[in-house]
């Protein structure tokens, strides 16, 4: 069973990436949804996640915070960050973070689906 981490603080957004996950994926999958990245990061370790999807711009602590407080070490999940921001500046400072695998825009798509699970 595959484990996948959603933190975005908009249950919509999140409602539809589970869902478009769940449809996509032959696995079984099962999913911890967090809208507050602090609480994630609280809970993270005694996850064995596979995947964990990021938003950026969340209130309290931000997905730039996370990604700094985040040791890679205690948790191997493949880090995935989902984000409706398209600002150059964001997707380049995304890429000088060795644990995140790519930088992918709102709403995730089938194309996206199929490349990280395959």
């Amino acid at each position: 069973m595959l484990t996948i981490v959603l933190i975005d603080d908009d249950p919509i957004s999140t409602f539809v990436t589970e869902k478009l996950i769940s449809r996509n994926v032959k696995e079984p999958c099962q999913f911890y949804k967090y809208q507050s990245a602090r609480v994630a990061l609280e809970e993270i370790y005694s996850i064995k996640a596979n995947y964990l999807f990021l938003d950026l711009n969340m209130p309290e602590m931000t997905g730039w915070d996370f990604l700094d407080l985040f040791n890679s070490d205690k948790n191997e999940a493949q880090i995935y960050i989902l984000s409706s921001s398209v600002d150059e500046r964001d997707i380049n400072k995304a890429s000088r973070y060795s644990i995140v695998k790519d930088y992918l825009s709102k709403p995730l798509i089938k194309k996206y689906i199929k490349s990280i699970f395959n």
